[in-house]
Formats: C-alpha cells, sequence, structure tokens
C-alpha cells in the first residue's frame, strides 16, 4: 500500500497530516547540521585554505582533481542545510521526509572531509572503495535480517552465524587451499545456525530475540575457544587462509571515480551487488516474493489460501543463514586472512540495524550499509590526514547511528505485521 501524500481525513472527519512529526523531526535534525557545519567547521578554516579531492584513481582515464575554497565551502555546505531543514519543515506534500535527511547526512560528511584535509589531498576513490569494503559484511547481515524477517521471524543470531561462519572458512579454507571450499563451509555454517533458530523459533515457538541472543553467546564462546585452543597453536596449517583478490569488470572498471571504487573489487562485493537485485525482483515483483511477505504481513491469510506458513518460514530462515555465513566468509577469506576471537565485534547488530534504518528494504539496507561503512572508512582517512580526532571517537558513530536508528530518531518504520509472532494453526 503506497503513502498518502499530505493531510488525511479521518472516520471522525478530523484532518490528520501522518507526516508531520517526521517532518519537524527531519527538519530540526537538518537545522542542527547546518548550525554544525558552520559553527564546527567553516569558523576552524582559515581564509584562502584549499581541499583537493583527488579523482583519479585508478582509473585508465585521467580526471582532474578539484581543489576547492575549504572554507567557504563549508558555509555553503551549511546554509544550504538550513534551507533543507526549512523546506523541508514547510513542504507539507513530502512523504520521503528521510530522502532529505540522507542529502544532509552526505553534505555534511563532505564538510567534515574538507575540514579535515584543509591543506592536503584527499584520496576519493580510495576513500569510495573502502566503504564499500567495510559495508560487504553489514550488506550481507541485513540481506539476511531482511529475508528472515519479512517471513516473519526475528534473526537476532546474525552475529553467531557471522562468527563460526568465518572460523569455519579460514579453517578449512587453510586446510584445503582452496578458498571456494571456506566460501561453501562458511554459507554451510551460517545455514546450520539459521536452521537451529527456526527449529526453537518456529517448531516450538521459543522467544525468538532469546534464541538468537543465546546462539551469539554459544558461538561466541565457541569459536573463541577453538580460536585459542586450535587455530592460535597451529596457525600455520589451520588459521592462514589466503584472501579472494580483486578483479576488474571488463570496460565498467575503466569508468572514472566509480569504476575503480566499486567495479574492481573482490568477489564478495560482488556477491552484494547480485544479491541487491536478486532480492529487490525477487521480493516485490515474483510470486516467491509474493508468498514471502504474506506470511509475514498475515499468515492465516496465507494459510487459508494454501501456503505453508512455517515451511516457508523455516526455509527463509536457512536461506537468511546462508547469507550471513556469506558475510562471515567475507572478514576471514575476503579481508583480513586468519580467524581472529570475536573478530565480528557486534556487526551482526549493526547489520540487523541497517536493515531497519532501510525500512526492511534490499535498497535501503544497502544505503544503511554503506554509510556505516562510510564511517568506518573515515577512521583510515583521518589517520593519514592527522586530523586531530581520536579515532575511537569515529568507531563510535556505527553504534551511535544504530541506536539512532532502532530508537526511531530517524522516522518511525513499520515492521512486517507478524514479525516475531510464532504461527499456529488453531
Amino acid at each position: 500500500m503506497s503513502a498518502v501524500a499530505g493531510p488525511i481525513e479521518t472516520a471522525s472527519g478530523q484532518r490528520v497530516d501522518p507526516f508531520a512529526h517526521r517532518r519537524r523531526d527531519v527538519a530540526i535534525a537538518l537545522g542542527v547540521l547546518g548550525v554544525a557545519t558552520i559553527l564546527l567547521f567553516a569558523r576552524a578554516i582559515p581564509s584562502g585554505v584549499h581541499t583537493t579531492f583527488e579523482l583519479s584513481g585508478g582509473s585508465a582515464i585521467h580526471v582532474p582533481s578539484i581543489a576547492v575554497p575549504a572554507r567557504a565551502a563549508t558555509l555553503a555546505i551549511g546554509i544550504v542545510c538550513l534551507v533543507l531543514g526549512f523546506a523541508e519543515y514547510l513542504w507539507t506534500a513530502n512523504r520521503h521526509p528521510n530522502l532529505l535527511l540522507g542529502i544532509g547526512i552526505a553534505l555534511f560528511a563532505l564538510a567534515f572531509l574538507t575540514w579535515a584535509g584543509k591543506g592536503q589531498q584527499i584520496d576519493t576513490v580510495g576513500l569510495l572503495a573502502t566503504s564499500l569494503v567495510e559495508a560487504v559484511p553489514l550488506a550481507l547481515g541485513a540481506f539476511s535480517g531482511l529475508i528472515c524477517e519479512r517471513s516473519g521471524v526475528i534473526n537476532i543470531a546474525i552475529e553467531g552465524e557471522f562468527l563460526i561462519a568465518a572460523f569455519l572458512a579460514a579453517m578449512l579454507a587453510s586446510l584445503t587451499h582452496h578458498l571456494w571450499i571456506g566460501l561453501l563451509a562458511g554459507a554451510a555454517a551460517g545455514g546450520v545456525v539459521g536452521l537451529i533458530l527456526g527449529v526453537f523459533a518456529i517448531k516450538y515457538r521459543a522467544d525468538q530475540i532469546i534464541v538468537g541472543i543465546v546462539l551469539d553467546a554459544f558461538a561466541l564462546g565457541l569459536t573463541t575457544f577453538f580460536a585459542t585452543s586450535l587455530l592460535n597453536t597451529n596457525q600455520q596449517t589451520l588459521n592462514s587462509p589466503s584472501t579472494y583478490l580483486p578483479f576488474g569488470i571488463p570496460v565498467l572498471d575503466k569508468v572514472p571515480i566509480i569504476g575503480p571504487g566499486i567495479f574492481d573489487q573482490n568477489i564478495f562485493v560482488y556477491i552484494v551487488i547480485l544479491l541487491l537485485i536478486a532480492l529487490q525482483i525477487g521480493l516485490f515483483h515474483t510470486r516467491w516474493g509474493l508468498r514471502v511477505r504474506a506470511v509475514g504481513e498475515h499468515p492465516r491469510a496465507a494459510d487459508t489460501v494454501g501456503i505453508r506458513v512455517n515451511s516457508r518460514r523455516m526455509a527463509n530462515v536457512i536461506l537468511g543463514g546462508v547469507v550471513a555465513g556469506i558475510g562471515g566468509a567475507s572478514f576471514t577469506i575476503g579481508s583480513v586472512g586468519q580467524f581472529q576471537a570475536n573478530m565480528t565485534a557486534g556487526l551482526g547488530y549493526i547489520a540487523l540495524a541497517a536493515m531497519i534504518f532501510g525500512g526492511w528494504r534490499p535498497i535501503g539496507a544497502v544505503l544503511a550499509a554503506l554509510l556505516f561503512g562510510f564511517c568506518d572508512a573515515l577512521q583510515f582517512t583521518v589517520s593519514v590526514l592527522n586530523v586531530p580526532i581520536p579515532p575511537a571517537f569515529l568507531t563510535m558513530i556505527p553504534y551511535l547511528a544504530t541506536i539512532v536508528a532502532v530508537a526511531g530518531l530517524v522516522g518511525r518504520v513499520r515492521p512486517p505485521a507478524a514479525d516475531g509472532r510464532p504461527y499456529t494453526r488453531e
């Protein structure tokens, strides 16, 4: 059902604007971003200082770098944010206020980079590439949660699926010297954890959140024990897998700016792109997607037309586990090259927040994952530019964004109506 722009009339005849509170909150947030940009960045930059954005990267086509007057640019960005906030407050027909908020956040990030790189050069393509790599496990975890929750099962166990998949992918890839075996092992491990979640949550109707948290704790303890007692003592044979190397997509990797950043990556980035397309089409344009959404929104109605609700949910929970397992494998054979105890560091919960932040939609989940990935990538950029900001402060940003997303401070989003509710035929 599509949202209605502007005020609506209730049964009592009263006209109510369903987006008024969200527009007000977004307008305030944009105003805060504008004022912060002017006070924190524009005022702190001396006149005549420029920031240079390097745009060529590894592209075969040379793109000239852009040097912008840092103080004027940040001042202009602050003013634009204030104007957007004022416009959002007055634009009563806007039914997508979060779009303007996203633009404001992007402008604020640009102002931050302009301030941080004053008098220096910023590798824009490198920042884009690093953001994308950091977003990969978050996007895959968000896809896992989305597949499960669209069918009505809350998957808090993404963190546990990440850990066990990362552990097995590293160990089996090291033993066999085949990365594909490691990848398949990680996917299978995630599927098994998903199966366990499904058995307890669907068959025995246990509390889905508690089961997920227990599985996370079990995975953390199990992998930490074996990492300490097994992998660390046999590092060369059990915990030294190679990693997937980047490879370019012909023609696309030559596109300036986005080519080297997006189309010259390892296989996990391409898996995210393929899954994004498959889920976007599958969920909203196929019979499979219609049935998945039906059992997540109104399982009893789905049951009356012959859809096997619990079987469909079980299949989706296992499929979600497989996707999360691929995300877990990306930590070891896609990036670090070895397993370390608790190496996911709570990113499974960040992935779940990205799913909520994205409104239970594949495109939204990827955009949210990219936002969190950009926050992580900023740590490397800031360290290179010698900005007087503790790296630990930037490390906190994805977690703060998670709290904001889960609390609904960027606008309330509606989960599937039957999300987290076991189904029984009575």
